[in-house]
């Protein structure tokens, strides 16, 4: 690489204290960060190859639950902290936000558009195939982008109650098939989809889901599922994987479930390494081969959440102790979808189990 490339520091342009870019400026030493052409590249950086020929960074940036006023800021120092994936949703109700904090850092020349993987996800509202494309087209204006990267069906729920669903799953799922026939899409896939949902999706098909974004974390290991999709080269994206300890109040969730932010085992492991719980929980979704999603809008623990993607790893022992973790539950159950009326009468028939 040629030495007298100019080499921009963005780190100023976020809400950052003293000490706050002095731990930025040590972890992109750490990773490697590198200049080309003005612009910032953190690598390298584990990722995993979809079916449609695309690649997913495995460490991502989540922004559901986080607050206007603070998601785009967040988005911006992730971006300029080296993150090069960003999931986002309509539903978030902040995708606005997302775009603005987006296009702000394209153009500083952090990075280049090409180099950032930007999902979203289609709301149950929209799953008439009549309002797939529009509900796309709309995300993708908020996002200020003229591509996704991933677009994925974000619950098999379309809010019309009764025997089946209705519009039929593989109805929506063509319709999202355009939106790759037409270039607006690159990959596709579904979210908190079970095997037995995703089979008879794929069944019909013309192009297969690339991805399955459920909850996963080492109080719900979701591993046969993690298996049956990398069976079939579907790749998994794990949600929550802090174990949502702050969804309690969105969700309706007790606020004294347990968290494995502060399982005594994980505190352990997190403690040989000089790591944190976090940092420990996001490295074993990576070492598992997953995409993964922590979210966060405090300047240091973004930084520290990407701090998993060289230089240390867990011992095979360590994964096994997380694996053996007894305690298994969802924190986000899907018990709001549940109605007495259909299609699903209790979790059970949500998640088929």
């Amino acid at each position: 690489m040629a030495s007298n490339v100019p080499v921009k520091d963005f780190s100023n342009l976020t809400e950052l204290n003293e000490e706050q870019k002095r731990q930025l400026s040590e972890l992109e030493r750490a990773q490697g960060v590198a200049s080309d052409a003005g612009y910032r590249i953190v690598a390298p950086q584990p990722s995993a190859k979809l079916l449609s020929g695309y690649t997913i960074p495995l460490v991502g940036l989540g922004t559901w639950k986080s607050a206007k006023g603070e998601v785009g800021a967040a988005v911006a120092t992730a971006l300029r902290a080296g993150y090069r994936h960003i999931d986002c949703a309509r539903i978030y109700q902040n995708e606005h936000e997302v775009g603005e904090a987006l296009a702000a850092v394209l153009a500083e020349g952090v990075v280049k558009r090409e180099e950032v993987f930007i999902t979203s996800k289609l709301w149950n509202s929209d799953h008439d195939p009549a309002r797939v494309e529009a509900a796309c087209r709309k995300s993708m204006e908020d996002l200020r982008v003229d591509y996704l990267d991933l677009y994925l069906m974000h619950w098999p729920v379309t809010g019309n109650p009764g025997p089946t669903v209705q519009p039929p799953l593989a109805d929506t799922w063509a319709a999202m098939e355009q939106l790759v026939d037409k270039g607006l899409v690159r990959t596709i896939g579904v979210s908190n989809f079970s095997a037995k949902k995703l089979e008879a999706l794929m069944a019909g098909a013309r192009i297969q889901p690339a991805v399955n974004q459920v909850e996963a974390h080492p109080y719900w290991r979701n591993e046969e599922l993690r298996a049956w999709c990398a069976a079939r080269g579907i790749h998994l994206t794990a949600y929550s994987p802090l174990g949502s300890p702050d969804s309690a109040a969105v969700i309706g969730r007790s606020a004294d479930v347990p968290s494995p932010l502060k399982d005594e085992t994980v505190a352990a492991v997190a403690a040989e390494l000089g790591k944190s719980p976090a940092q420990v929980l996001i490295r074993w979704a990576v070492q598992r081969g997953t995409s993964v999603l922590p979210k966060s809008v405090n300047p240091q623990r973004i930084a520290a959440n990407l701090d998993v993607v060289g230089g240390w790893e867990l011992a095979p022992e360590q994964v096994a102790a997380l694996d053996a973790l007894p305690l298994q539950r969802r924190m986000v159950d899907g018990s709001f979808w549940v109605d007495a009326r259909g299609p699903y009468r209790s979790t059970a028939e949500l998640w088929d189990e």
